[in-house]
C-alpha cells in the first residue's frame, strides 16, 4: 500500500484536469463521511439541544421568518 508521502508526489504529477478530478473525488467522499456523521449522532439524539434551543428561541419571539 503505498505511503502518504507517495500519493503526495503521485498528486503533484498530475495534469490541472486530473488534480481537479481527484480534489472533487475527495470532497465528495468527505461530505458523504460527513453526512454519515449527522445521521449517526441525529438517530442517537446527540443533536437533541439543538431542536431544544431553537424551540426556546421561537417561544421568545427571537427566531426570523426565512
Amino acid at each position: 500500500m503505498p505511503k502518504v508521502e507517495d500519493i503526495k508526489q503521485e498528486i503533484e504529477k498530475l495534469s490541472e484536469e486530473e488534480y481537479r478530478q481527484i480534489r472533487n473525488w475527495l470532497l465528495e467522499k468527505d461530505w458523504a463521511k460527513w453526512d454519515e456523521e449527522i445521521e449517526r449522532d441525529s438517530a442517537e439524539g446527540k443533536l437533541d439541544f439543538l431542536i431544544e434551543g431553537a424551540k426556546k428561541a421561537k417561544r421568545q419571539g427571537k427566531l426570523k421568518s426565512l
